[in-house]
């Protein structure tokens, strides 16, 4: 497994990392036995960033981490841990929470789930629109000297908030969606971390199956998958969307590949500076996606990649109309 740096400030971690989300039912009842064995797997195939959030499933996530994590060294891992958004007992979100006396609450939370002393990189899940990212950030920043946290990150913010963040404490990496149908962040949040030295770890590189080479127009999504709700798999926008799929499946067939791994492999060569993560919940999604890591995309490939999915082409939004509101950039 290759590394890469998260910016001037951060760790070096895996070429590839996982996001554990839908392993505590986003996308579906998950098998927790194969999701044990599927962090096993990435550990043991030299994946060491692995991503979480407070929020998923309310603890359930980070819980079932420490079950996967344990016995393992802990300088053999890095953990990314997002917070800051407010659940209820069923479905609905409610809001966000960043007051520096929330930070340091949830931050206490995930270090006993997590059982461990530190987390690698903490960041807050979206801004808190009622609380300035300076006072968020020197929370994180007073926790970091500490010892309770390594780094600083965020998520899903604009570049305006990031330059505001970095003034306080450098920022290690930005969070966000990234794929070859979600690249609104080439426009301005890009140059703004390339400028300053921030890393990015890409989530959504598959556009939450979209884009796998997996997902058909005649799919329906199951009971707790929130892809019932997304917009781009919504009917109308679904076969449109998957046309580039088709197209993305010729080239892929070229280069001895899978779609999934073309579709990674894009984005990781974006440049040095980008980790993407993958939602694998399940072995052999891993199996899948780990080889990607090795694939070389030419000038050619990656200019006929461009030309079978031309940016902002896909239709529907990345979320629901409700939390669009609380992204830093659009699509």
């Amino acid at each position: 497994m290759q590394t890469r740096t998260l910016g001037t400030t951060g760790p070096a971690v895996s070429a590839l990392g996982l996001g554990a989300m839908g392993m505590s039912g986003a996308y579906g009842e998950a098998d927790r036995a194969e999701s044990v064995a599927t962090v096993h797997a990435a550990l043991d195939a030299g994946v060491t960033l692995i991503d979480t959030g407070d929020f998923y499933a309310m603890g359930h996530n980070e819980l079932l981490l420490a079950e996967a994590l344990r016995g393992r060294g802990r300088d053999s891992y890095q953990l990314s841990v997002k917070f800051g958004m407010l659940r209820g007992p069923g479905p609905d979100f409610g809001g966000h929470d960043c007051r520096p006396e929330a930070v340091k609450n949830f931050l206490a939370y995930s270090l006993t789930r997590l059982g461990t002393d530190h987390i690698d990189i903490y960041r807050p899940a979206r801004l808190d629109p009622a609380v300035p990212i300076e006072e968020t950030v020197g929370a994180i920043k007073e926790m970091i000297d500490a010892g309770y946290v390594r780094h600083l990150g965020l998520s899903e913010v604009d570049a305006a908030t990031i330059r505001r963040a970095h003034a306080v404490q450098p920022v290690a990496d930005l969070q966000i969606e990234y794929s070859l149908i979600s690249r609104a962040i080439e426009a301005e949040v890009l140059p703004t971390l390339r400028e300053l030295g921030i890393g990015l770890t890409a989530y959504g590189v598959l556009s939450r199956g979209l884009i796998s080479g997996h997902w058909t127009a005649g799919h329906t999504a199951g009971p707790g998958d929130m892809r019932a709700v997304s917009p781009r798999f919504a009917a109308g926008n679904v076969e449109h969307n998957l046309s580039f799929v088709e197209a993305l499946r010729r080239i892929a067939g070229a280069k001895g590949c899978t779609v999934a791994q073309l579709a990674i492999a894009w984005v990781a060569a974006q440049g040095d500076d980008i980790v993407p993560l993958v939602g694998a919940r399940t072995r052999e999604r891993l199996a899948e996606a780990l080889p990607a890591t090795a694939l070389t995309l030419t000038e050619a490939d990656l200019a006929e990649i461009e030309k079978a999915v031309p940016a902002g082409t896909a239709r529907g939004d990345r979320y629901p109309s409700a939390f669009m509101s609380g992204l830093g950039v659009g699509n």
